[in-house]
Parts: structure tokens; C-alpha cells; sequence
């Protein structure tokens, strides 16, 4: 069962929906290339280690929320790495592709997920700072 401090909630949720998403994207990397390449107009990737490799990446990252998800207080790093560091910087690359790659359209909505999951992170993070404390 999961140590919870009610002041500390945001912390969970923000975990468990982050988690899900890599998790998710993980997935559909490693099992639903075809269904992405369709749906964002791309061609296979060549070699297709790297989207292999990235879906191990964005699986690692959402099983290691679990960590913040059980004890907030004591894993506010990680939160902060792949929250406003990871999914931050993120965003901004996938936007700044958009404008210099002309990469697809469709693209910017990872873009939008990642940022907001940042900016929903360090709001987080800053309102709960003096509660493990």
C-alpha cells in the first residue's frame, strides 16, 4: 500500500498519470509502430532499434514513477528530472522540430502532453516544497 501524506497528493497524481503516459507511449513504440507511422504520417524508422530503444527509454521512465507514486516525500528528484527537466525540454524540442524540421503537424501534440505534464509538475512540486519538511 502506497505511504501517503494527504498534503502530499499532488505529488501521487501527478506520478501515476506521468507514469501511465510513458508507459503508454512505451507500448505503443515497442507494439503499435504501424498504428503510429498511420496516424502521424511517418515512415518506419530506420534502423528500427531506435524506436525500440526509445520504447524501453519511455518504459523505464513511467516504472520508475511508481517510486514517487509510493513515497512523494522521498523522491521528489526523480519527479523533478522527468518532469519540468525531461518533459519539459522535451516539448521544446518537439516544437522547435516543428518550426526548423518541418517535422509532422501532428507531432505538436506531443509537444502539448509533455508541456503540460511539465508545467502540472513543477506546480506541484512548488506548492508541496514545504511539506516533506
Amino acid at each position: 500500500m502506497p505511504i501517503h501524506h494527504s498534503d502530499l497528493r499532488p505529488l501521487t497524481l501527478v506520478a501515476a498519470v506521468s507514469g501511465a503516459y510513458d508507459i503508454a507511449l512505451g507500448v505503443g513504440m515497442l507494439f503499435g509502430r504501424d498504428l503510429l507511422q498511420t496516424l502521424f504520417s511517418v515512415p518506419a524508422p530506420v534502423p528500427p532499434i531506435h524506436a525500440d530503444l526509445n520504447g524501453l527509454f519511455l518504459l523505464a521512465v513511467g516504472i520508475g514513477y511508481v517510486l514517487p507514486f509510493r513515497r512523494p516525500d522521498l523522491y521528489r528528484g526523480y519527479l523533478w528530472v522527468m518532469g519540468p527537466c525531461l518533459k519539459g525540454l522535451g516539448s521544446l524540442v518537439f516544437a522547435l522540430d516543428h518550426v526548423v524540421r518541418h517535422s509532422p503537424p501532428a507531432f505538436l501534440a506531443f509537444a502539448v502532453t509533455d508541456g503540460t505534464l511539465a508545467a502540472v509538475t513543477l506546480w506541484a512540486l512548488l506548492a508541496t516544497r514545504h511539506q516533506n519538511r
